[in-house]
């Protein structure tokens, strides 16, 4: 994304912009399957490229990036402290000598408990996206209004 900030801001004109961007944008849409390739028409790239040649979008778009690679990296440290708890709980419950029937019911337990922490952790990740969404369609970013 930087290179590609830097590139296209270098030169003034709208138009040769647009097409590097256009030209960036197919390139992307190639790597994709097919199915959704079929799904995103000309058009929308060349309105997307038009929109991100003004600048502000790409602005935009680079300060969403940082935002989100902020919070999965929060989002991953907080899950490492949950396991290590877990690890902890679980070698504490050892030590007590449990039965086989304890030991299974407390394994059952965490791994219940862990299933709900991913699934918080998803429905934050869920709400950035939509959060992101949100604020791409308010700064009129074609396809997302």
């Amino acid at each position: 994304l930087d290179s590609l900030h830097s590139e296209i801001m270098d030169d003034d004109n709208f138009e040769p912009r647009a097409r590097k961007i256009r030209s960036y944008l197919k390139r992307l849409v190639r790597d994709i399957p097919s199915n959704f390739q079929q799904r995103i028409p000309y058009e929308l790239l060349s309105e997307l490229a038009a929109s991100l040649a003004q600048g502000q979008i790409l602005e935009i778009v680079k300060m969403l990036t940082e935002v989100q690679q902020a919070t999965e990296k929060h989002l991953f440290q907080n899950r490492l402290q949950f396991l290590q708890k877990q690890r902890n709980e679980k070698q504490s419950f050892l030590y007590s000598g449990p039965s086989s029937v304890e030991k299974k019911r407390f394994e059952t337990t965490q791994k219940e408990q862990l299933k709900q922490y991913d699934m918080r952790l998803v429905t934050q990740i869920d709400q950035k996206v939509s959060d992101q969404q949100v604020t791409l369609e308010r700064a009129g970013v074609p396809g997302f209004y």
